[in-house]
């Protein structure tokens, strides 16, 4: 079987004239960084608070919890939730792998679903004939900022007593039936990886309005310290002080010069989506008449669509190498491409731990065998699209032209 990780191994910030992603970096993010280097504070201080103040307002939260990563985000919800050993999580094999990673790291198992073909999100029927007695949590993903779905699976997750954790790293911003993404479940995750919508170069955000998790969420953050107040640091050997540890906990805090830039992301973040949409209003007008391609749906109740990336596929026949050819060729064309996602079960670490096999999940194989990610950022240009779109119409014919030869 071919190396599904091999195309994807630079795309997310690869270097051509047209990229696959840039961050949307401006004065006002550096500004904030400058006031954090001339504070003298450089960790749990006010420039956390602030940004997680902006994304709770954001999702109308109660709290919001900065960490470093979005995966390290999940991994905190599920220990916060007594998740371990003999546990199963029903979650998507049609993701980043994080999404599954973090429920090995607390010992429970990833019980995967099939997708529903439009949104690329996990199929609401397949998740109910999937719970055991053993099932305590659903892990949910937006699959390229999609909210579909979710106000579904927090149905399921009430009716059969049981967690649903949203991992929301792609959807920043997005709205479904009133809901934002990140407030439908027990806890939400947002990451903050260069690509995304917002940055803060890494990190990550746990949304909840449960006040016992927060509380566990970031003293867990903290390597387990007692949650003293927020931004404080005390010290001495009492309870709450620097030098005490309630539970074990990890090294998951988010630096005072990640904050800044998120701040001011956080400050921009209409500006962004709006900019992003008008970006894949500019593909789905160019792409639309390419009958080989198969473009990204938005269901009529979100009324937001916050982008991730742009992800098209091939009509239904093509397969993994010919797609693969297509992604080849728009690279040498200086076109930055990726093959979002490869399946989380058919990783080598899942199919020599867990013995997954081709076939397990047909749809999720078939589409991840088909997709196609093309350059996407705020601020992409009308030419740049067009170039895009004539060099994989050029891609596709070839390939069409080599199948008649």
């Amino acid at each position: 079987m071919p190396n599904q990780g091999a195309l994807a191994d630079n795309a997310p910030m690869s270097h051509h004239d047209i990229p696959l992603s840039k961050p949307n970096i401006t004065k006002l993010e550096e500004e904030r960084v400058l006031e954090v280097m001339r504070s003298g504070r450089l960790s749990i201080g006010p420039m956390q608070d602030r940004f997680e103040e902006l994304v709770a307002q954001r999702c109308g939260t109660t709290h919001a919890i900065a960490c470093s990563s979005g995966t390290s985000g999940l991994h905190m919800i599920l220990v916060a939730l007594g998740i371990g050993p003999g546990d199963e999580v029903i979650t998507t094999p049609f993701s980043f792998i994080a999404s599954s990673n973090a429920i090995l790291y607390v010992g429970a198992k990833p019980v995967f679903v099939d997708i529903c073909p439009s949104s690329l999100n996990a199929n609401p029927e397949l998740i109910e004939k999937a719970i055991t007695p053993r099932t305590k949590a659903i892990l949910a993903v937006e699959a390229f900022g999609n909210p579909r779905h979710m106000d579904t699976y927090a149905r399921i997750a009430a009716k059969n007593e049981i967690h649903l954790v949203e991992d929301s790293c792609e959807a920043l911003g997005s709205v479904f039936n009133d809901h934002r993404a990140g407030s439908f479940g027990r806890a939400g995750v947002f990451g903050f990886y260069p690509n995304k919508q917002i940055t803060t170069g890494e990190g990550g955000m746990i949304v909840t309005n449960d006040d016992r998790l927060a509380e566990v969420c970031r003293s867990l953050r903290n390597q387990g310290r007692a949650v003293a107040g927020r931004g404080s640091i005390q010290s001495g050997s009492a309870a709450g002080s620097w030098l005490h540890h309630e539970r074990l906990g990890f090294n998951y805090r988010m630096s005072e010069i990640n904050a800044a830039i998120g701040v001011a992301q956080m400050e921009r973040l209409d500006e962004i989506i709006e900019s992003r949409n008008e970006a894949a209003d500019l593909y789905i007008e160019r792409l639309l008449d390419i009958p080989d391609l198969i473009l990204p749906t938005v269901d009529a109740q979100c009324s937001t669509m916050s982008w991730f990336v742009f992800v098209v596929r091939l009509a239904a026949g093509y397969t993994r190498e010919e797609r693969d050819r297509v992604i080849a060729g728009l690279r040498m064309h200086e076109i930055g491409a990726g093959d979002y996602f490869p399946c989380i079960h058919l990783q080598p670490i899942y199919q020599q731990a867990h013995g997954y096999t081709e076939g397990s999940f047909p749809i999720a194989e078939s589409v991840s065998q088909r997709t196609l990610a093309l350059p996407f950022f705020a601020g992409i240009t009308k030419r740049e699209v067009d170039i895009v779109a004539q060099t994989l119409e050029l891609m596709i014919s070839r390939e069409n032209l080599s199948r008649r030869n």
